[in-house]
């Protein structure tokens, strides 16, 4: 059964704040408040009283930071009634995305009627863990433990070194990497000046030095021969400090209600979320796992790949739209070249950032304002997650 057969889904507001860099203008911000930040203006934005929602939905890929149950934590912070529940999904790189489909599943099936989802991520303020260390130790070194450094928990390769190998095993080269790379600083400039990206950053004050309202990694002065000259990471075959994003803070929210909802209220949806799937495989597959999450999607929703207008991949490195457009292609260059063409076209992670927790919903409303952009029909977003995960949704406009 088609997922649209029951009641339709809408996203009526998206926003999120500016992504900063690792120990830039967001470090004093924790995800939490960063977090609260975004759910309050996207309230305010949709129109919505706090006590109207039904429950919040928060992904967050790095917990030692946030702590516990961060998502009942911006409840309290943005005056959601203590008796609105909370979840707080960890899902690595997905969460936020698998929030957008946990809320539109629990309205489909009539269990909701306003949900708050959204992501939240500080790079900046994720603290060293020193195991053991509270009950004393005599004599001898502290090992130090960085949570932010993801391996392969059997093998211990760091996510670089497996995403360049299966990178260069799907045929994608440095090289490629590198143009994509570099193309994703393009875009991005291109759409900012444009002020495509100002309709859903949120200025955000700083701490006694003014106002950021715009993404801290994004470089203008990128390019091919400077990101050819970068060392491989990690003893990766191919992955850059160049061709992958950054470490990085912030935060995205995104209000979810049944279209009927919408349509009392006056409100005049972003998209329709019309289809979500969620998949896992190997341990080593997030490098391609986005092509069957949306291929997956598709499916449910009644669609090919040539019916989409538009597609954000997350560039958890610039390998993962590079493989994943390839895999759906499927050995048909033509299909190749127009997947390509339409995917992240207004820049992508690498650019902006990548804040784990946030960069599911990130490009999920980066999908659905381009898709109007564009005039409607179907767009894709799929987002890869540690250790062979991956979500996507298909979006109508």
């Amino acid at each position: 059964m088609k997922e649209s057969a029951l009641d339709n889904v809408v996203i009526v507001a998206a926003i999120r704040t500016p992504f900063g860099r690792f120990g830039g203008v967001l470090r004093e911000r924790s995800a939490v408040e960063l977090g609260a930040l975004a759910a309050k203006a996207v309230l305010e934005r949709g129109g919505i009283r706090p006590e109207e929602l039904s429950e919040t939905i928060f992904g967050c890929g790095i917990l030692d930071a946030a702590t516990a149950v961060p998502a009942r934590q911006i409840n309290f912070k943005v005056g959601i009634p203590g008796t609105t529940p909370s979840l707080t999904v960890d899902r690595a790189c997905c969460s936020s995305m698998a929030a957008i489909g946990l809320a539109s599943m629990k309205i489909r099936f009539g269990e909701a009627n306003i949900v708050l989802a959204g992501g939240i991520e500080s790079c900046s303020q994720t603290p060293f863990l020193m195991r053991g260390t509270r009950w004393g130790r005599k004599l001898g070194d502290f090992s130090v433990e960085d949570p932010m450094q993801v391996r392969n928990p059997i093998t211990g390769l760091a996510l670089a070194v497996v995403t360049g190998r299966k990178a260069l095993e799907h045929g994608v080269s440095r090289e490629e990497q590198d143009e994509w790379s570099y193309h994703s600083h393009r875009k991005y400039f291109a759409a900012h000046d444009a002020g495509i990206y100002a309709q859903e950053i949120l200025p955000v004050e700083r701490k006694d030095r003014g106002v950021i309202a715009v993404d801290e990694g994004p470089r203008r002065d990128t390019s091919l021969e400077k990101l050819a000259a970068l060392p491989t990471v990690y003893g990766s075959p191919s992955v850059t400090a160049g061709n992958a994003p950054g470490l990085n803070d912030g935060a995205s929210a995104l209000i979810l209600m049944p279209g009927a909802e919408a349509a009392r209220r006056g409100l005049a949806p972003l998209a329709e979320v019309v289809a979500y799937a969620q998949l896992a495989g190997d341990l080593e597959s997030s490098v391609y796992m986005p092509a069957h999450a949306i291929l997956a999607a598709a499916k449910k929703a009644g669609i090919g790949l040539r019916d989409l207008k538009c597609i954000e991949i997350n560039e958890a490195f610039a390998a993962m739209p590079l493989v994943s457009t390839k895999v759906m292609a499927d050995g048909d260059a033509k299909d190749l070249a127009r997947l390509r063409s339409i995917t992240n076209v207004n820049g992508g992670s690498v650019a902006i950032g990548h804040p784990p927790g946030a960069s599911g919903a990130r490009v999920a409303m980066a999908a659905a304002r381009e898709l109007r952009r564009r005039g409607g029909g179907y767009a894709a977003a799929g987002i890869c997650g540690g250790f062979g995960q991956a979500d996507a949704l298909i979006l109508k406009a």
